[in-house]
């Protein structure tokens, strides 16, 4: 009896794992049709580009329907990509039947420098003499830096504006770590490396709050001058109203000059309807993103043989494929030599937004760029993120571009070896013992503390992985070891504060860098071909569920999620590692 209740309800669970994957499939096939039959979308005359940022925007989307499902709740989270906003609007500047763009700002998720760079285009878009309208229910510094290059600024009479500053509020588990009985050893190269700090200190080191308060100050200066340049208030006018926190109503925005009216939104969609020459705000003809962009020709040249291979390295480093949202160092290391034994392939941009992660990955990742300098022209462009082991693996290219407010540099190791001994023993009763043949076989083990000669050992291993990593950064910049560790000590820098300092050539977005490619390639013209290849849909339908599964671990916790990323790398992967100890996302 008991075998048959064992084989009846293995079966039932097979029949219903086997029913959602055949549900799944035929919801994509059903999708995938759908979006085959869709008719053309036409631009009507006096229309707008509305433009909402409802949807996270990414350097790179992905082609997998079932990525952005969160299977706990099935709510779509799709995300767009930036260049998807940057084709629009520019196409926008040019379409007889687009009149003006409408900035719908009740939020905008995305980095720092993803904003920037579609800021950038819509103050190239001003030029067109078409009009640009913002309006909010109310204004986080995020979003009204994006509003401040709109010609008119709206608000809701009732609403709030936040234009206070930037600020740094770090998390530390040294207390509680001390009542659960867990012991934490750092063992770093670099006075300001500061990724394992929370885990041994209840407030930042010295030098840690230095190098914060010195990048904080440079994003809030690049921050003041963009708005500077839309507003036309002086830098130090607009630092005073964040200081004295001037803006305390909607009405202090009127009369300092950052809003230029209080409306509802029906009121906006008013004036809308009369710059396009229509009576009823319902007949205005508005055109969202996705519509607009598949209304626009195919801006592909298939008779250029030519190609710049745009490889894309986004998130943590670690040894293994990784995928999207991951550089996995087979899989980049992969894709960049592809691109290097590509003939089609003239030049390669590889495009980092990453805070690090294992030293060894990264140290593989960099050997095919080095391979790839040596027989094409390799340009890196920075995102938000290009840190530690994302700078290790950009140091070698023959040129690199970075954002004003990229965070960078980070250029220093360390390892974080746990002692659970006595946690297992007084919270829990449980007790090792060992068992070994020789003196350091269970080396790193986390059930009992590091001996002084254990640790020293490792200390060497962590000198020596940093010695690497500043004659990686020597060789690549041109720079003599002693001035790049004058540099390094695991500092970190902004894309702005990094061009002075030699560690990037330029300052510039993912297009500049192609530009640079391409005229260091010699090429006139030319396709982009985007790698790591995507994988197919039925593979990432598949995948899906692992992604769901840590999609809401990250949502359960919230800002701790990047300190339980680091824990759980340094328990599972490599125990050193090169990265940040956080994701950079200051003007919210």
């Amino acid at each position: 009896m008991r075998q048959f209740f064992k084989f009846t309800f293995a079966s039932m669970l097979g029949f219903l794992l086997a029913s959602v994957v055949i549900m799944l499939l035929f919801t994509a096939l059903i999708a995938g049709l759908a979006s085959s039959s869709e008719k053309e979308i036409k631009v009507k005359a006096n229309s707008i580009l509305h433009l909402d940022f409802s949807q996270a925007i990414v350097d790179r989307s992905s082609n997998n329907p079932f990525e952005n499902i969160d299977f706990m709740t099935f709510e779509n989270n799709s995300k767009q990509s930036v260049s998807d906003y940057l084709k629009a609007i520019r196409a926008a500047a040019e379409d007889d039947n687009i009149k003006g763009i409408f900035l719908d700002l009740s939020t905008i998720e995305t980095d720092g420098v993803l904003r920037s760079t579609i800021r950038k285009a819509l103050v190239d878009f001003k030029a067109s003499g078409k009009f640009i309208y913002a309006f909010s229910e109310g204004y986080t510094q995020g979003t009204y830096l994006m509003a401040s290059v709109a010609d008119s600024i709206f608000m809701v009479p009732t609403g709030d504006m936040l234009f206070n500053g930037l600020a740094s509020t770090p998390m530390f588990f040294k207390g509680m770590l001390n009542k659960l009985d867990i012991d934490v050893k750092l063992i770093r190269v670099g006075k300001y490396k500061g990724a394992g700090e929370p885990f041994i200190r209840e407030n930042l080191s010295d030098e840690n709050r230095y190098q914060i308060e010195s990048f904080l100050g440079s994003l809030n200066d690049q921050m003041l001058a963009d708005l500077s340049a839309s507003t036309g208030k002086g830098t130090d006018e607009l630092r005073a109203m964040a200081n004295e926190l001037q803006i305390r109503s909607a009405a202090d925005a009127v009369a300092k000059g950052l809003v230029h009216r209080l409306a509802f939104r029906d009121e906006v969609l008013t004036l809308l309807a009369k710059e396009t020459e229509q009576k009823d705000i319902q007949k205005i003809a508005f055109v969202g993103l996705k519509d607009y962009v598949s209304s626009l020709p195919s801006d592909r040249n298939f008779k250029e043989k030519n190609r710049i291979a745009v490889v894309y390295a986004i998130g943590d480093i670690n040894s293994g494929e990784g995928d999207d949202q991951t550089i996995g160092s087979d899989r980049i290391a992969a894709a960049i030599r592809s691109a290097r034994l590509d003939k089609e392939v003239k030049a390669i941009v590889l495009r980092v937004n990453s805070p690090g992660g294992s030293a060894l990955a990264s140290d593989i990742i960099w050997r095919e760029v080095l391979l790839a300098k040596g027989e094409k022209p390799v340009v890196v462009s920075m995102g938000n993120l290009a840190a530690s082991g994302g700078y290790y693996i950009a140091a070698a290219a023959d040129s690199i571009f970075a954002s004003p407010n990229t965070l960078t540099g980070s250029i220093g190791v360390f390892g974080m070896i746990p002692n659970f001994q006595n946690f297992f023993k007084n919270k829990t009763g449980i007790t090792f013992d060992r068992v070994t043949t020789g003196q350091y076989a269970d080396l790193l083990n986390t059930n009992r503390p590091m001996t002084a000669e254990e640790e020293a050992i490792v200390q060497q291993m962590v000198n020596r992985i940093y010695d690497d990593f500043v004659k990686v950064v020597a060789d690549g910049r041109g720079l003599s070891t002693d001035s790049v560790h004058a540099l390094a000590q695991g500092r970190v820098y902004t894309g702005a504060q990094a061009l002075e300092i030699g560690l990037v050539d330029k300052l510039g977005d993912l297009e500049d860098a192609i530009a640079c490619a391409a005229r260091m390639a010699k090429l006139e013209g030319y396709r982009l071909k985007n790698l790591p290849e995507q994988k197919d849909q039925l593979q990432m339908i598949l995948e899906s569920f692992g992604a769901a599964r840590v999609s809401a671990v990250e949502q359960e916790l919230g800002p701790l999620y990047q300190h339980y990323k680091l824990a759980k790398n340094l328990l599972e992967g490599d125990r050193i590692q090169a990265r940040l100890e956080f994701d950079h996302q200051y003007i919210r």
